[in-house]
């Protein structure tokens, strides 16, 4: 579970995030007349969020991996090259 929660960090708290603000959301925005099917109940609009969170966290944490990826790729060849 650690090794889990380690590896989907930057999920985790994008996803804590979105679920915030989800809530806060429904408090402020929501939809007084209950015919918004996702704005009327906080559990929707919470649910909704954690998901955006989480989707927009994976994505930022693919950049970084691939960015990371390419500099660790970049050092490696400027590495070889001196030694050349």
């Amino acid at each position: 579970m650690k090794k889990y929660i380690q590896n989907k960090k930057v999920q985790l708290v994008f996803a804590l995030i979105g679920a915030a603000g989800g809530f806060l959301y429904w408090k402020f925005v929501g939809c007084l007349d209950g015919t918004c099917p996702i704005r009327s109940v906080w559990y929707w609009s919470t649910l909704w969020g954690t998901a955006a969170g989480y989707l927009t966290g994976d994505i930022v944490n693919d950049f970084r991996t691939k960015r990371k990826k390419k500099r660790e790729g970049a050092n490696g060849e400027h590495k070889i090259s001196e030694h050349n």
